[in-house]
């Protein structure tokens, strides 16, 4: 059972988001200059699982019959039957109500923003019906992660996570566009709206490549600003800066339109690692 709905809100992808969520918190952290308030690291770290899980299991949900007739994603928890649309509804309140008592727990300005956060995460779910910037609402969703964990910290909004969110929503956005290539035949059989069915394979790779590009010049700015005298981050977070920006480079090398069998190395994997090494290098250069 628990497998199951581990499976329903691809757990596993938590990697994405939450290596940045540290990177907005340990900002925070530098910024107050008290220590690291272990309290609130729970609290940031359960709030961003009840998150991705409600936005991840409406998703599912909400895209149910959608699913189910893709034969690329008929097997997906709902779509088969494995998990009740009841029950995966269950599921999403249940996380939703958690995730709004966890930011009520964090802080009074957290706790407000949260229904905005929730509208975009799980807005996303209905956007390919009408849009084919879907990709983007979905950056945007995740960008989130670091301006969030900051403001958990420091109960105030600052250029430098702002940055990072969006190299988030650049990161995210340009790499869901290489994953969407695989759904552009059946998108366009029903109708549903993304860059593929809207430019075509080559065009939309284009699109990938150019938003990736504005990525990497954003990530450089954000990381040079860490270096300043307030911040003092090192030569540590550059090197991940570097591993990010090759992860980038990497994927567009390994992805052609006529050529879709590595999507899944692109999508998972480098920026998994992407994700992580960042991430893990930025937290490690903070105690250094």
């Amino acid at each position: 059972m628990l497998q199951n709905y581990l499976s329903l809100i691809k757990f596993s992808h938590t990697i994405f988001a939450l290596p940045f969520a540290m990177v907005g918190f340990f900002l925070g952290v530098i910024k107050m200059d008290n220590g690291i308030p272990f309290d609130k690291l729970g609290w940031v770290v359960l709030a961003m699982v009840f998150a991705r899980s409600a936005a991840m299991a409406f998703n599912r949900y909400a895209d149910r019959k959608i699913d189910k007739a893709n034969p690329r994603t008929a097997g997906r928890e709902i779509a088969a039957g494995i998990i009740k649309p009841q029950n995966a509804l269950i599921f999403i309140i249940i996380n939703v109500v958690l995730f709004v008592w966890v930011s009520w727990l964090i802080n009074p300005l957290c706790f407000k923003l949260s229904p905005i956060a929730l509208l975009v995460i799980m807005g996303y779910s209905y956007t390919k019906r009408f849009t084919s910037l879907s990709h983007y609402v979905l950056g945007l969703g995740l960008a989130l992660s670091p301006v969030g964990a900051y403001l958990a910290v420091t109960g105030q909004f600052d250029i430098i996570p702002v940055l990072f969110g969006i190299v988030v929503f650049g990161w995210v956005a340009g790499f869901d566009i290489i994953y969407s290539l695989q759904d552009e035949s059946f998108d366009n059989t029903q109708n549903l709206k993304s860059i593929p069915t809207y430019l075509g394979g080559k065009g939309a790779l284009l699109l990938s490549t150019i938003t990736h590009i504005f990525t990497a010049g954003i990530l450089v700015y954000a990381v040079y600003l860490t270096q300043t005298k307030t911040l003092q981050m090192g030569w540590i977070t550059w090197i991940g800066g570097g591993v990010f920006l090759a992860s980038l480079f990497y994927q567009h090398l390994i992805v052609k339109p006529n050529d879709l069998s590595r999507v899944n190395m692109a999508f998972f994997t480098t920026n998994g690692i992407a994700s992580a090494v960042f991430g893990s290098l930025f937290v490690l250069d903070y105690f250094v």
